[in-house]
């Protein structure tokens, strides 16, 4: 039976004022945050110069990509227990310390080898820093007004480093190599470590039960697997037999951390808080907004340089102005949360990136479609703000301090693979379709355009089913 869940409706209330120090805190979590969500897309437009300089084959570039995502994604629930049992504090700042090493190591690669060791230790570093870093942030600040301001600005800067790494990126590779982008993380988690230490304090569970190693071993392998397998498949096709193997696998290690959950005394996750409808419903549209989200700023990346044949720049201005609109759903999402509550906000804010999404269906070979691409998008985003603060408040809601790491864990888990997965799902989608109109005699530019359509389409499609049944799942019941 399931576990009925706080009601999601905040009474209107004026958050209390943060101190200086709460201040701090908050921008130095936000710090660790931002510079990992831009790691996801720093590396994007550089790819072609790396390659070139490293001696990679465009075949295996996608590695570039994938070696960071497969342990970001991986690992992060086995992180956030991890940190739970044995200190947040601790290991959010030994996570810092092995991004910032990997991305010295990236920065000074001499060969593909020694760069995909760089980037799959910042991954791991990033499973590490998400997880605690949100568990500290839910713990320093309590639940209410004061969590709701400090997740949107979370959320806000979330959403800002992903699409800023793309601008940035494009940027330096053009005036300084595709290393500054590397440098610059590596600097960035230096300036993080140097004031950590003095403000945050530690944090753990009272008891210190055993950790659950099989139920650790396979989920770790089963989302490895899973994102591994997509990551190929946004490059291949799913017809490869590695692709197929390693899809079976992941589902075949998921089903086997659900029967190992359910049978171990001290589970790595509860299935009892898996049951609270806040916690399923609450994690299901955090992944679907951000995987949904990421993918259409990557569809539109090629929609705009690669039909209307806008420069780096230009592309990177136009995002900027998303950027800005997101900026200005992080802020205002408190607020809406506060008068019209979690759930409201969560649907309306999914509803509102559909429609906007699906307003991408319009866009054309003239160059009026990048004013479309310009406004949708950034409408989009407000919307896609508000979904993530909510969903952020409405997952970790009517939670004991001791269980903050393992549903932190759940929400950024939520996020990472959903930046992780949304990509190569809507490319692989986008692709299949450009080969159709490409065998079939259409241009590339016009193939190209077909395929981002029907992307637009399925995301938007996904979005609106999901804020569907978010509305329903979150509907109050009677005990």
């Amino acid at each position: 039976m399931a576990i009925d869940s706080p009601p999601l409706t905040t009474p209107v209330a004026a958050a209390p004022r943060m101190t200086t120090r709460d201040k701090l805190i908050l921008m130095v979590l936000c710090a660790a945050q931002f510079i990992v969500a831009l790691d996801f897309s720093i590396l994007n437009v550089a790819l072609p110069v790396l390659g070139d300089d490293l001696g990679m084959g465009q075949a295996d570039l996608q590695w570039a990509v994938t070696a960071f995502a497969l342990p970001s994604g991986g690992f992060l629930l086995f992180f956030g227990r991890i940190a739970d049992l044995y200190g947040r504090r601790k290991l959010f700042l030994a996570g810092l310390v092995l991004f910032t090493v990997a991305s010295a190591l990236a920065t000074v690669a001499w060969d593909p080898a020694t760069f995909l060791t760089g980037r799959a230790l910042q991954g791991l570093g990033a499973a590490v820093i998400v997880p605690t870093g949100m568990s500290l942030l839910t713990t320093t600040f309590t639940e209410g007004p004061r969590r709701e301001r400090a997740l949107g600005i979370s959320g806000t800067l979330m959403s800002l480093g992903f699409t800023i790494g793309m601008v940035l990126g494009g940027v330096m590779t053009d005036s300084l190599g595709w290393r500054s982008t590397m440098g610059l993380l590596a600097v960035a988690g230096v300036g993080v470590l140097l004031a950590a230490p003095g403000l945050l304090t530690e944090s753990r569970r009272a008891d210190r039960p055993r950790l659950d190693l099989p139920g650790a071993v396979t989920v770790t392998g089963g989302l490895l697997a899973l994102i591994y397998a997509l990551s190929t498949a946004a490059q291949r096709g799913f017809g490869g037999a590695d692709v197929i193997a390693t899809l079976v696998a992941g589902a075949g290690l998921l089903v086997a951390f659900v029967v190992v959950e359910s049978r171990a005394a001290e589970p790595l996750v509860s299935l009892p808080m898996l049951r609270r409808r806040t916690v399923a419903w609450g994690n299901l549209a955090g992944l679907t907004t951000f995987a949904m989200m990421s993918s259409v700023i990557f569809l539109l990346t090629l929609y705009l340089q690669e039909v209307l044949e806008l420069s780096a720049v230009l592309t990177g201005l136009i995002f900027g102005v998303t950027g800005l609109a997101a900026a200005l759903g992080g802020v205002t999402a408190p607020r809406i949360i506060a008068r019209f509550g979690a759930r409201a906000t969560l649907v309306t804010g999914l509803l509102v990136q559909a429609v906007c999404t699906a307003a991408l269906l319009g866009l054309g070979a003239g160059q009026a479609g990048a004013w479309l691409a310009l406004v949708g998008t950034s409408l989009g985003c407000v919307g896609h703000l508000w979904a993530i603060v909510a969903y952020g408040v409405t997952a970790t809601s009517g939670l004991p301090d001791g269980e903050q790491g393992l549903a932190t864990g759940l929400v950024t888990s939520s996020q990472q693979v959903g930046l992780t997965i949304g990509i190569p799902l809507l490319s692989a989608v986008a692709s299949a379709r450009v080969s159709v109109l490409r065998d079939a005699g259409h241009s590339f530019a016009s193939a190209t355009l077909g395929g981002v359509r029907v992307g637009v389409g399925v995301d938007a499609a996904v979005v609106v089913a999901v804020a569907a049944a978010t509305f329903f799942g979150l509907r109050r019941v009677p005990r």
